[in-house]
């Protein structure tokens, strides 16, 4: 039997939210509903429609801190995590304020950021940066994947009828934390820089920089070239690290020049705040 145009269902758990979904393989999850605005918008939603709204499952909107995780379930709207203040790593939060304005903030969903179809959004990069893992619930499994795998080009991420249901964060602290968006009307688009460093006694024990535009860049190469070095960082060691770059998105033409140019500029920096 065909569905009903434009019906809602509102599971209150995740076995009614599987046996909906089994029954309606082609429904929509609704979480914050502005992806599905903004397709709905550009005429690219096509009826009937059924939605299946996630709003009433206790799981999803739950927030938990450990002495090592804090784990946030994918309903919870990104308002609620600015209100838990310190305990959400810093990055994160300033991520969250450079999306929208209040009113977007109230409705829209950390899960529904993460999985958005229209592009890549804000909150990936400083997960990944973070080093964030992801639960993937379907109707018979759990799995977890990185952050950096689920979005990653070469991952297929969420399988058929598969959802995410959780958001798991270390609670490592850093010494130094720097989230930056840059917006470009000429390009209509936005990029951003997490800048991210931990030291020990002097000693520079981790560095990790991830830079989103259309996809997401992370240069393994340049963080081992800085690792174990003692601060303040040598000039020279700041150049190596900066040529490093350079080269890095010489091989990327994918990457506009100019967002190279404004890329490598924050990188510059960031880098000298940690030199001498």
């Amino acid at each position: 039997m065909g569905a009903p145009l434009n019906q809602v269902i509102f599971p209150e758990s995740f076995q009614e939210l599987f046996t909906a979904w089994n029954r309606f393989p082609e429904a929509i999850l609704y979480a914050g509903g502005t992806d599905i605005i903004s397709r709905q918008e550009r005429n690219i939603l096509e009826l009937p429609i059924v939605f299946i709204c996630m709003d009433k499952i206790p799981e999803l909107h739950r927030v938990t801190r450990t002495e090592q995780y804090l784990e946030i379930g994918s309903m919870t709207k990104l308002s609620k995590l600015l209100e838990l203040g310190k305990i959400v790593p810093k990055v994160l939060q300033d991520c969250i304020k450079n999306i929208g304005g209040v009113q977007l903030r109230n409705v829209a969903t950390i899960g529904g950021n993460i999985c958005s179809k229209k592009q890549l959004m804000d909150m990936p990069a400083p997960l990944i940066a973070l080093d964030a893992q992801y639960e993937l619930r379907g109707d018979q499994t759990i799995r977890w994947v990185s952050a950096a795998r689920f979005h990653s080009s070469d991952d297929t991420s969420l399988e058929k009828l598969e959802l995410l249901s959780r958001i798991r964060l270390p609670l490592h602290p850093w010494n130094y934390e720097i989230y930056k968006k840059f917006y470009y009307e000429a390009y209509s688009s936005s990029e951003s820089l997490v800048f991210l460093a931990r030291a020990q006694k002097n000693t520079l024990s981790e560095i990790r920089v991830v830079f989103k535009e259309n996809s997401i860049l992370r240069n393994k190469g340049s963080e081992d070239l800085l690792n174990g070095k003692f601060l303040p960082l040598h000039r020279k060691t700041a150049h190596e690290y900066i040529d490093n770059w350079r080269e890095f998105l010489k091989n990327k033409p994918e990457i506009n020049e100019f967002s190279k140019f404004t890329f490598l500029n924050s990188i510059e920096e960031n880098i000298h705040i940690l030199s001498e």
